[in-house]
């Protein structure tokens, strides 16, 4: 054999080894839990920690005051959460890939819906940081005078606080899919995917419950949304831990259908 066709054949086998490498499930899978961890912490940060430091619902010099006092802070946020929406469309697009074979139409779904929702957070953080340039005089508002601009900034701010909202239906509806593919694969638990699915009608009825019955949704928000932080904790933990339940160690995602 000519020394040509040996480096082109070793070539070739280092080619289909790297391609199993990148292929396999489990290196997939773990690479989404990174991102899912990714879209945790800096969503985490943007609007479990931050958002509610600066709002208060109905009160613009108390909500001005906020945000002038943590106005670093709101600047970090809103580029955190525009990343975290970012690495969202990134860790469907992955989950897309993994899971592609078990239902393509379902996998694209989830990454529509994921893609929908990251968009609409991404206005949301561009509320917010107008509200923080109309608080410290960013933007020249005289013509209002002190209440005008603070009420104008309370008004951005709750914008955004009513765009979480709505977010939050894709937040949940892209988990269903997600359920749906976990629980028909066969690499997850199906507890897992009936969670998710569960998980994703509990953020819409959250949303529903907000925005048809205030004083009700208010009511049950620290229990209605419950289900749905379990149904992605277990799924971070299971794809950062676990990966996928596959036969080998490493074996190539099968072909779609």
């Amino acid at each position: 054999m000519s020394t040509t066709t040996q480096t082109v054949n070793r070539r070739g086998t280092t080619g289909r080894a790297n391609e199993d490498s990148i292929s396999s499930p489990k290196r997939l899978a773990r690479f989404a839990g990174v991102l899912y961890l990714l879209v945790g912490i800096f969503g985490g940060f943007a609007q479990g920690f931050l958002y509610p430091k600066v709002y208060a619902a109905g009160d613009a010099a108390n909500t001005v005051r906020n945000l002038v006092a943590n106005s670093e802070l709101v600047r970090i946020g809103v580029v955190s959460d525009l990343f975290q929406a970012v690495v969202w469309v990134l860790l469907a697009m992955t989950l897309y890939r993994l899971l592609k074979h078990v239902n393509k139409g379902a996998a694209s779904a989830m990454v529509v819906l994921a893609t929908m929702g990251a968009g609409i957070t991404m206005l949301n953080a561009l509320f917010e940081f107008e509200g923080l340039r109309v608080a410290t005089g960013a933007v020249n508002l005289a013509a209002f005078g002190a209440a005008g601009s603070n009420a104008l900034a309370l008004l951005l701010v709750d914008a955004q606080h009513y765009g979480l909202l709505i977010a939050s239906i894709f937040m949940g509806l892209w988990l269903v899919p997600l359920g749906y593919l976990a629980y028909k694969s066969g690499w997850f638990p199906k507890a897992l995917g009936v969670v998710l699915i569960l998980g994703g009608a509990c953020y819409v009825m959250d949303m529903l419950a907000a925005f048809l019955v205030p004083d009700f949704g208010k009511a049950i928000h620290g229990y209605i949304t419950i289900p749905s932080a379990i149904a992605e904790v277990s799924t971070l933990v299971y794809l950062l831990m676990i990966g996928v339940k596959t036969s080998k160690t490493v074996e190539r995602i099968p072909a779609a259908a």
